[in-house]
């Protein structure tokens, strides 16, 4: 869980990107894609908050 600047993220918040590389899609265009899909699905914003990293969330390839 991370409370900062005004952004919660609680355990268990997930979503789904789709790729086109076999890259960490945090590391690919600076992780635009999971943080727009935060945004729609939860609004809020990850790079506010600081979490655009691997110390709060978990990359899982699917497929």
């Amino acid at each position: 869980m991370k409370n900062d600047n005004g952004v919660r993220i609680e355990p268990g918040m997930s979503v789904e990107v789709v790729t086109q590389s076999m890259t960490n899609p945090l590391l690919n265009n600076g992780g635009r894609q999971v943080a727009d899909a935060f945004m729609r699905i939860y609004g809020i914003d990850l790079r506010r908050a600081g979490a655009m990293n691997t110390t709060y969330l978990d990359i899982e390839r699917i497929g």
